[in-house]
């Protein structure tokens, strides 16, 4: 069945919802999970108001600094529901192929990620990592609502 299981990470309640799932789903299988975060890269001009006030080095510590925090609070969440847990973190402007390419790097068999349930227009306009990641994934996607 599944023994390594990734799953993508934003720091939001419902990624931590999915961190607890996935714990649960995990510990009859005895299986891993492996927390993931995307960091979006350093841009010298870009429309993400934060960027526009940093240095690339200043920007890649808050960035890291950050990543370790969300991850920090999603290892938290899994080890205390019973899961053996790990975590990694990529800089990438496509967080979905991220994601995908994590799956496959850490040799995962299964993803366990949250969906924000956006509809209709906001859906539309700023598009779903998670629907992307279903559609361009060969690895087995569970989707926590």
């Amino acid at each position: 069945m599944f023994k390594r299981i990734l799953v993508p990470t934003d720091g939001s309640e419902g990624s931590l919802r999915a961190a607890r799932l996935a714990a649960e789903l995990a510990e009859p299988l005895q299986a891993e999970l492996v927390g993931f975060h995307t960091i979006p890269p350093f841009h010298v001009l870009d429309f993400r108001p934060g960027q526009l006030e940093e240095s690339q080095q200043s920007y890649t510590v808050y960035a890291e600094k950050r990543a370790a925090t969300v991850l920090g609070d999603w290892r938290a969440a899994a080890e205390a529901a019973g899961a053996r847990a790990t975590t990694v973190f990529a800089y990438a402007d496509d967080p979905y192929a991220a994601i995908i390419a994590a799956a496959e790097e850490q040799g995962c068999d299964l993803v366990v990620m949250a969906s924000h349930g956006r509809r209709g227009m906001a859906a539309l306009m700023l598009g779903s990592v998670t629907q992307k990641v279903l559609t361009h994934s060969t690895i087995p996607v569970l989707v926590v609502r």
